[in-house]
């Protein structure tokens, strides 16, 4: 300011149009003009709530969630091999199994007891107790192969165990 002999320590944007251009005042002069300058001065409604908006996302293009660019998500872009997302509720119509087609995971376990699905959990409890007898080793004289079987339907057995009490309803339908 002129006829100020205070240190121009304080900055201040000489204008809208030029917020990244300062004038440098002291703590008196830069309170006056800070006090005195009206950013939307001059703006018409629709202009200031233009830049409401514009400020809101820091000055950058945004799109509704579960879009890109104005685009639904698509299969191709969005793959969940774990399936968090589907867990999550997000693409749920999309990827949840029909209540008679087995989840992927159960598909194999449950060709190894030999049952179908949908099923419950006592199904599955006397299905494994009939494939335990049937091939546990001392039924088969000590049998290696028979060991290894049995290794196999006990993996099952508590792969669709687990899945049948973490889903009940699932267990329920059939």
């Amino acid at each position: 300011m002129p006829a100020c002999g205070a240190q121009g320590e304080y900055r201040a944007p000489k204008s809208r149009t030029e917020l990244t251009d300062y004038w440098w005042f002291c703590l008196e002069h830069v309170r006056a003009y800070n006090g005195s300058w009206d950013f939307y001065k001059g703006m018409s409604p629709a202009q200031m709530e233009a830049q409401l908006r514009a400020d809101t996302s820091w000055q950058r293009p945004s799109w509704p969630l579960g879009h890109i660019g104005g685009q639904s998500w698509d299969d191709d872009v969005l793959r969940d091999p774990l399936r968090i997302l589907a867990t999550g509720g997000l693409n749920q119509q999309r990827r949840a199994p029909s209540p008679t087609q087995a989840p992927t995971e159960l598909r194999e376990p449950l060709a190894t007891l030999g049952i179908a699905w949908p099923t419950t959990l006592d199904t599955v409890k006397t299905r494994y107790k009939e494939l335990a007898k049937l091939h546990h080793p001392d039924a088969n004289g000590g049998s290696r192969s028979a060991e290894e079987r049995l290794k196999t339907i006990n993996l099952a057995y508590a792969a669709v165990r687990s899945h049948l009490a973490a889903e009940p309803r699932l267990a329920a339908a059939s």
